[in-house]
């Protein structure tokens, strides 16, 4: 019978007895009980750790890509008109959030947009107007009676539009299913 003192160490007479006696046996002593190692399960081991480093590179980050993109704002109708005029000539849709600063919403909304720019950052742009700095004739002209408001303008001319007074992630996928619409 074997018996562990305090220290795990030290092993009781009869069981190193046990292990000297196993180790003669086998052909090159490295068979182990959990003090040393087992050659026969080294393949094991490899396998194990092939395994791991595949579920490693699974979760690394796609560096290739930005995970956010900054929307660039529009501060007036001429600055409007040229970016009309820029995607109209790429034949290309954009975005416009329709925010204000004061907005929690439009506040909580807008990483998300810029995450969702990253997704479709080859093949629209994203742009926000702030309706509080901005002349109410550029307002007048989305037709903005809400916030936070995000529109599709492709050719010049708006397309659709998400009004977002609901759940973040509700807009979000409004808005994936919007661009997934006119791209």
């Amino acid at each position: 019978m074997s018996i562990l003192l305090p220290n795990s160490q030290i092993l009781c007479r009869s069981e190193i007895q046990q292990q000297q006696q196993l180790s003669s046996n086998t052909a090159n002593g490295l068979k182990s009980y959990g003090f040393g190692f087992d050659r026969s399960k080294s393949d094991q081991w490899k396998k194990i750790a092939k395994k791991d480093l595949i579920k490693a590179y699974s979760f690394w980050p796609d560096l290739s890509r930005p995970a956010a993109v900054e929307m660039e704002p529009i501060q007036d109708s001429e600055q409007l008109d040229k970016v009309l005029d820029r995607a109209k000539d790429l034949s290309q849709p954009i975005i416009i959030d329709w925010m204000a600063n004061w907005c929690r919403k439009c506040i909580y909304l807008r990483p998300k947009l810029e995450k969702l720019a990253a997704e479709f950052d080859t093949k629209l742009k994203f742009y926000c107007v702030d309706v509080n700095s901005v002349p109410q004739a550029l307002v007048k002209r989305g037709n903005i009676s809400k916030m936070p408001t995000i529109q599709l303008w492709k050719d010049g001319e708006m397309k659709a539009e998400v009004i977002g007074g609901h759940k973040a992630w509700l807009v979000i996928e409004e808005v994936r299913e919007m661009i997934k619409k006119f791209v």
